[in-house]
């Protein structure tokens, strides 16, 4: 899910999922074949944060970039967007104040993080 906020004075940081926008689809209704994944524990997850530049938020795990302009945020959503389709695994996008994007991973199927999220945040991590 994307959302393109224009009012950073009333910015909330915090990004909408699409079930919580009145959508009806996540990636357990996608075309694409569907993989159950365990979720990891506590003691799987901060090793993979400590070295690791994306963060803890509840459930998900997230990072924040600034451009040097919209072009370059919006290009970089592209960029995004293509490495999710081809591991079928989708960030909320969140693009804001003019040149920031801020992503948050989950396996929303799973309720939480799994194997997908970090193995999806490191092939981010090489598109900024």
């Amino acid at each position: 899910m994307i959302a393109l906020v224009c009012d950073r004075d009333n910015l909330i940081a915090q990004t909408e999922r699409e079930q919580q926008l009145g959508g009806v689809r996540n990636e357990a209704h996608d075309a694409h074949p569907v993989t159950v994944l365990p979720l990891l524990t506590d003691n799987e997850i901060e090793p993979r944060l400590a070295t690791s530049e994306w963060r803890r938020d509840g459930q998900a795990i997230v990072r924040e970039w600034t451009f040097a302009d919209f072009k370059g945020a919006v290009a970089f959503v592209g960029r995004v967007a293509d490495a999710a389709e081809t591991v079928n695994h989708h960030p909320d996008i969140l693009v804001h104040g003019w040149n920031k994007v801020r992503l948050e991973l989950s396996t929303h199927s799973e309720g939480g993080l799994t194997t997908a999220d970090f193995e999806l945040a490191a092939r981010i991590d090489l598109l900024a």
